[in-house]
């Protein structure tokens, strides 16, 4: 490959991304059916023509920043704990994890707004796919015996999906709502209903790993 074709290649993916990102940008001002293609590229910094190279159209550059946020969601949940941490203190320290990249990352913010769109087909449900993450952390917890006598995995997996995203689409305008003191906050509220009595004493609600202390 001549150098030539490789910063050929590297411009085009920065002008991808670029668009990915812009797109996402106008998405979260505007609103995905008030967005145009023009207030994209012109955000972008490239012609309509350099745009309609990459997209042919809108729902395609919808479907590339649905995809782009998934792989972002992928990032924040694929993390490998310390040995020895519970599935229930995974849990606390993704969804910390998650709140903070849906503050500062545009694209995973509007990848999830878009799963809520219904004016199109949704390509990538990124609030189904967090469901089923949670479910299989939950399932597992409850086979670790983490989970307090009396709850069911269901029960669960409810309160924190439902709550997690509830906190997800309020944060879309207010970013306290997705604050780590709002998150630990939640945590304190939930998992005395929800944990073991031997496990209780020894989860963080603010965060135990990833760094350290979530930062609010």
């Amino acid at each position: 490959m001549t150098e030539q074709l490789m910063v050929k290649q590297e411009r085009a993916v920065r002008t991808r991304d670029a668009l990915i990102r812009s797109a996402a940008e106008v998405f979260d001002r505007e609103g995905f059916a008030l967005a145009s293609l023009t207030s994209i590229s012109s955000l972008a910094g490239v012609s309509k023509g350099a745009l309609h190279h990459h997209f042919v159209n809108k729902a395609a550059l919808t479907d590339a920043v649905e995809e782009a946020a998934l792989t972002r969601l992928l990032s924040v949940a694929g993390v490998v704990p310390p040995r020895g941490v519970s599935r229930v203190q995974l849990l606390v320290d993704v969804t910390h994890r998650l709140a903070r990249a849906l503050r500062e990352d545009v694209v995973l913010r509007v990848g999830f707004e878009l799963s809520g769109e219904v004016s199109r087909p949704v390509r990538v449900d990124l609030r189904e796919w967090w469901r089923r993450w949670v479910g299989e952390k939950v399932l597992q917890a409850e086979g670790d015996g983490e989970l307090r006598p009396g709850v069911t995995a269901s029960d669960a997996v409810n309160a924190v999906v439902s709550a997690t995203v509830g906190l997800e689409v309020l944060g879309a305008r207010d970013a306290e709502w997705l604050s780590g003191a709002t998150i630990t906050r939640f945590w304190l509220l939930l998992l005395p209903a929800v944990v073991s009595d031997g496990l209780l004493a020894d989860l963080k609600a603010e965060g135990a790993w990833c760094g350290g202390v979530v930062a609010p």
